[in-house]
């Protein structure tokens, strides 16, 4: 597992880590060399690099009454799609196509990660990720994690935090 701590290394460039590279915020990627044939994407980046699975985080696009909206939840659970659409102010929701995840964010499924995406869309952090002092999320692609403290992710995406996972 290769890590970058503090400055990016050019092989770690993506939209996310220029984004937090940009804002000042710690930070360290993780790669690794991820399984074009694995279950869960989530659990796989988890297993990869040691981690409690309650520290990492995937990111799910949702449409809470029909606008996109970021939801940010470990990979240990699954997204309650009410409490999503109480904490972001709608009555309704439901994921989003992946198409339409993909165009808004500028990444691949599976790579998708709340930092640095195209279009900056309302975002919901479940409020576990209080639990750590850092937390992992996609940094833009399959194999490649940024770790942060919670904070720093919520600050960077606009966040709300609520009870969004559900196990």
């Amino acid at each position: 597992m290769a890590k970058t701590t503090g400055k990016r290394k050019q092989s770690a460039a993506t939209p996310a880590t220029v984004a937090a590279t940009r804002a000042g915020v710690e930070f360290t990627t993780h790669s690794y060399t991820p399984d074009p044939a694995a279950a869960s994407w989530g659990a796989e980046a988890a297993e990869a690099l040691g981690v409690d699975p309650g520290r990492v985080f995937k990111t799910l696009v949702a449409e809470v009454d029909s606008a996109l909206t970021v939801a940010i939840v470990p990979v240990s659970t699954t997204l309650d799609l009410k409490a999503l659409a109480t904490a972001a102010g709608g009555k309704r929701a439901v994921l989003a196509d992946p198409v339409a995840a993909e165009r808004s964010s500028g990444y691949v499924r599976g790579g998708i990660s709340p930092l640095g995406q195209r279009r900056r869309l309302p975002t919901v952090l479940d409020d576990s990720a209080d639990d750590h002092p850092t937390v992992c999320v996609s940094a833009g692609r399959r194999g490649l994690e940024i770790e942060l403290a919670p904070a720093d992710l919520a600050a960077l995406t606009d966040a709300v935090t609520a009870p969004i996972a559900r196990t």
